[in-house]
């Protein structure tokens, strides 16, 4: 099995409902996000190009950017937690790929120290 990952960022604001403690105030983060995918064959050596993933994946997180995550339509029912968001990215992100290769993770760090990730 061979994997590749790329990383991408954003910005943007949110807080944390029925949360106590800070993160309940309205703050922002440079969000981090990874995305890991896999696959068994190789197409002139490469399972995807690093390029072409990356494109992908900075194209989903440009509706995130610079914006109050709390205020988007994928939210309005969940909290903006990175759990919850590394969600979203990966159903998101799942769809957009290639048939030949499989989403393994999507991970969202808030800070260099915090990170959550998602699979399935």
């Amino acid at each position: 099995m061979y994997k590749i990952s790329v990383k991408s960022f954003f910005s943007a604001a949110h807080f944390l409902k029925n949360y106590r403690g800070k993160c309940e105030n309205l703050h922002g983060h440079n969000w981090e996000v990874t995305a890991t995918i896999s696959g068994e064959n190789l197409k002139n050596g490469l399972l995807m190009d690093f390029s072409a993933l990356k494109r992908i994946l900075k194209s989903l997180l440009a509706r995130f950017d610079h914006k109050s995550l709390n205020e988007l339509k994928e939210f309005k029912k969940i909290n903006t937690t990175s759990e919850n968001i590394a969600r979203v990215i990966f159903l998101e992100l799942k769809k957009q790929l290639p048939e030949n290769v499989s989403l393994e993770e999507v991970a969202v760090s808030e800070t260099p120290t915090n990170r959550a990730s998602y699979s399935e």
